[in-house]
């Protein structure tokens, strides 16, 4: 414990607060562990680690100290996060209404390369026509029939059918009377980040 890094987060604001520890967490070797000092108990934060980093680290809470901070101690176990499984299809599937529609699961580690999702789509329904976005996207039919209109004319979907779109083509998505259930995904949209605007100058 001698070798710990310690890790005051009091003074820090709370927003940014579950970053720079994830970070700090990063930069550890296998074995090595970080003495957090927070003025709560960090709850939100070991729920976290726990979606993000499952079987990567052992918590051990500390408690409460006499000065009222909270104090927990984190050990990296793993090089790299786990592989793991992050849903059961068969049982998402066959629990859901054939009217439902939409994205019924994403993947949702914040660490990650991809976007993937089951979209669902009711008996009928339609993604009008329009050009896809500048990445190519792979579909796996897994439950249901439909077709994808083309430039070109149509692709039948049935399940099992592995579709290739490639990036910005056109496609417009329609499920057939059994409705329609896909799995999507594609190399993950870079995120948007708004810079602050120069301060203004009196003249």
């Amino acid at each position: 414990m001698l070798d710990d890094r310690e890790v005051d987060v009091r003074a820090i604001p709370e927003a940014q607060r579950h970053a720079l520890v994830l970070a700090a967490f990063d930069r550890l070797d296998i074995g090595q562990a970080i003495l957090l000092t927070d003025d709560h108990e960090p709850r939100q934060l070991w729920e976290e680690f726990d979606r993000e980093l499952p079987g990567s680290f052992t918590w051990n809470s500390l408690g409460e100290t006499s000065a009222g901070a909270w104090q927990a101690r984190i050990v990296r176990r793993t090089r790299r996060p786990l592989p793991r499984l992050v849903a059961d299809t068969s049982a998402l599937l066959g629990a859901l209404d054939i009217d439902r529609g939409g994205s019924v699961w994403q993947l949702n580690p914040a660490s990650r390369d991809l976007d993937a999702n089951i979209i669902a789509l009711p008996p009928g329904d339609t993604i009008a026509t329009h050009d896809g976005p500048d990445l190519d996207v792979l579909i796996l039919v897994l439950t249901g029939t439909g077709t994808v209109g083309t430039e070109n004319g149509e692709i039948p979907l049935t399940p099992g059918a592995l579709l290739w779109l490639p990036a910005g083509s056109q496609r417009r998505i329609e499920a057939g009377d059994d409705g329609l259930r896909y799995f999507s995904v594609h190399h993950r949209k870079p995120t948007l980040t708004i810079s602050p605007l120069p301060p203004r100058t009196e003249r």
